[in-house]
């Protein structure tokens, strides 16, 4: 089966040509980057109309790279939530657009679904798994019997790990995106700075928010005394305390489900230090640890197409009434 996928939920205007679930055929991501670089941070509206611009564009590349032709195509896949409402509809509205005219199924995927199944990309899931979605927009543990089978066993309370990264680099007054940059910092740096453990609890829910006041707060106090930060060392004083509580709750949640099977998925799973750390402790506890290539962990339609492929095995089809949603839980009825 051949599904050509459409992700436009933020700021990346992605298309996929994926075959069977798991063979990525050709994939063509137009990032703007550079173009929110000037804001610092995703402008919406800016978001929605460089879709505009870029959708069909996108669709003409990713045919040619895939070397099929749209009557090839089996079933069209699209990211109708959750993401920024203006930049979900303009994929939403090519893929209804393309379902309509040329008379094939319409499958919704949700946006963290993508991620997960990211990891099909590299090798076949293995069930049942933990799930740690981590990204800009969502910090979430998933629980997963069998093929798209979503329990959410928790999450953040308030900002997303990426989120807070974003945040954290912009104290420092590190360029958007900050995250990629305090990971490479917190390389060079030392563990000088006393930040608060976040949320160290016995749920399965996250909380940065305290960590980013902690980093603010202790940024403003250095700058009162006169002192000057280093920034190396701050940067890895903050990612060893989100490292430490996102390996603790995630190996946590394992044990307690006893599963033997972890993906992670989302762009934050690119971030070097919560890679190695989880590496070492599924090492330690026998667990199969499954990361995506940096390609498929930042926004993009291969993901869509994965799982838009075992979305349509259970059924799930949607007609051209089809409507994006700025919030929506995974799992939920469409």
């Amino acid at each position: 089966m051949t599904i050509l996928a459409i992700e436009s939920s933020c700021d990346e205007t992605s298309m996929s040509v994926i075959k069977d679930g798991s063979i990525d055929l050709g994939t063509v991501i137009l990032s703007q980057i550079d173009i929110h670089k000037l804001y610092g941070g995703v402008v919406p509206e800016i978001a929605s109309r460089s879709h505009v611009e870029s959708i069909t564009i996108v669709l003409e590349e990713v045919l040619n790279k895939a070397n099929v032709k749209i009557e090839d195509i089996d079933a069209i896949a699209v990211t109708y939530g959750p993401g920024l409402i203006g930049s979900l509809l303009v994929g939403l509205l090519a893929a209804k657009t393309l379902a309509y005219i040329y008379n094939k199924p319409l499958i919704p995927v949700h946006h963290i679904a993508g991620h997960i199944y990211a990891n099909n990309l590299v090798k076949r899931l293995e069930f049942p798994l933990i799930a740690l979605v981590i990204s800009g927009g969502h910090t979430e543990l998933i629980y997963m019997e069998e093929d798209y089978s979503f329990k959410r066993i928790g999450g953040t309370l308030d900002d997303a790990v990426g989120e807070c990264y974003d945040k954290v680099a912009r104290v420092l007054n590190i360029p958007y995106p900050g995250g990629p940059s305090i990971d490479k910092m917190a390389k060079l740096g030392n563990d000088t700075y006393k930040l608060p453990l976040p949320l160290n609890d016995d749920s399965y829910d996250f909380s940065f928010s305290g960590i980013k006041s902690a980093v603010i707060n202790l940024n403003h106090n250095e700058l009162q005394k006169g002192n000057t930060i280093r920034k190396e060392d701050l940067a890895c004083s903050f990612q060893n305390k989100v490292v430490e509580i996102l390996t603790k709750k995630t190996m946590k949640a394992l044990k307690e489900y006893n599963v033997k099977n972890l993906i992670v998925a989302g762009g934050v799973a690119a971030n070097s230090g919560i890679r190695s750390s989880l590496e070492q402790e599924c090492i330690k506890n026998n667990i199969k640890l499954t990361v995506p290539p940096i390609l498929y962990c930042t926004d993009n339609a291969a993901m869509i197409g994965a799982a838009g492929y075992y979305a349509y095995q259970k059924g799930i089809i949607s007609d051209i009434n089809l409507n994006a949603k700025a919030n929506c839980e995974l799992g939920e009825n469409i």
